[in-house]
């Protein structure tokens, strides 16, 4: 990664923006492609997104490649007398990595410092002990009020991340929170610029920074249906199975390092996966594989059932640790994938057509 991407690539994930709360991310985000000739576009909740037009006919393909900009965090949800503050999670947050965290809350009045408190195991009952639910989790900002609580800016549907800032924790391998998804919005923002200053592919690009989906796809449901793509690759992270603990047996075999994965199966195109195999082979980039049995738990399930269909397929980057401070991710992985959309955007042609074919 040069020094200018890689600068990027810190700067967008340590820009604070849980599901709903999305706004700060997505101008970080428009920045990067503000010098390149596209045309940047917002909606009502916040999904951005680039044009790139084709060097083909009006009809040619519109390929949408998208990936989510939220991430997972908390809210505050009740203050109390002693100036404590419970919270509720936002998306897929674990209560298990949350005790002994410095947080960032993000008020009226900026950024607030605090903790997500852990009574000392010195006196803990730790006979059975088990990971505490979300109604026993409280932040502690120093507040010994509601009224302190109220004049840091703060207020019941505040919400708050995890102070842990992207670092590089040996050549290539970046550790932090909010990898997933941002390192996708990193990988459509690339491809992109690459893609504007090599000279525009013969289908129309459409670059989507999507909001909500660690809440359930909202934003990838409202931009597909408002942009009609006719084939769409979403970008996402996958479970790197390669560390302790972990049962490749039920889980799959992914290496962090080892490429992007491709998955398999239900919102994912036979025609586009062989497509994406077939550019992967062209510019020797390794390709990992999943299956995907009933769903993918991405945006991929919002995106390719949208009007009549959207011929889909999935893209991931292994990453290790999910959902907590400390995901980590490979740039080899992330260059990858950069060099293998960028080909795929450029292999689709005026005539392309993906639709399964069954005889009539």
């Amino acid at each position: 990664m040069q020094p200018d991407a890689t600068a990027f690539f810190l700067d967008l994930l340590n820009t604070p923006s849980p599901s709903g709360f999305e706004a700060p991310g997505q101008r970080r985000w428009a920045q990067r492609l503000a010098d390149v000739p596209v045309e940047l576009q917002s909606d009502a909740y916040g999904n951005t997104w680039a044009t790139l037009p084709g060097r083909g006919p009006a009809s040619a393909p519109r390929l949408m490649i998208e990936a989510h900009a939220d991430e997972i965090g908390f809210m505050i949800n009740r203050i109390t007398q002693d100036g404590f503050l419970h919270i509720t999670r936002i998306g897929g947050s674990d209560a298990a990595v949350a005790r002994g965290r410095r947080v960032t809350l993000l008020g009226d009045q900026g950024p607030v410092d605090g903790v997500i408190g852990i009574t000392a195991i010195h006196l803990r009952d730790r006979k059975d002990e088990k990971v505490p639910g979300w109604k026993s989790i409280t932040i502690d900002i120093g507040a010994t009020s509601p009224e302190e609580v109220a004049e840091r800016g703060l207020r019941v549907g505040h919400p708050a991340v995890f102070s842990a800032a992207t670092t590089e924790l040996t050549p290539g391998r970046f550790v932090g929170r909010a990898i997933d998804n941002r390192v996708g919005g990193f990988i459509i923002a690339e491809v992109m610029r690459n893609l504007t200053t090599e000279g525009a592919p013969v289908c129309h690009t459409l670059a989507v920074n999507a909001v909500q989906e660690e809440i359930g796809g909202n934003g990838a449901r409202m931009i597909t249906y408002r942009l009609q793509p006719t084939v769409a690759i979403v970008i996402d992270v996958t479970h790197a199975t390669d560390t302790p603990g972990i049962d490749q047996g039920q889980h799959g075999a992914v290496t962090l390092g080892g490429g992007p994965s491709v998955t398999h199966g239900t919102a994912n195109h036979p025609m586009v996966v062989q497509r994406l195999l077939e550019v992967a082979a062209a510019e020797d980039v390794t390709i990992q594989h999943e299956a995907s049995s009933r769903f993918t738990g991405t945006d991929t399930d919002d995106v390719f059932v949208s009007r009549g269909g959207v011929p889909s397929a999935l893209v991931s980057i292994p990453m290790r640790y999910m959902h907590s401070p400390v995901e980590m991710v490979d740039a080899a992985d992330i260059e990858a994938t950069i060099r293998l959309l960028t080909a795929f955007a450029r292999s689709i042609q005026a005539t392309d057509v993906f639709k399964v074919d069954v005889g009539v």
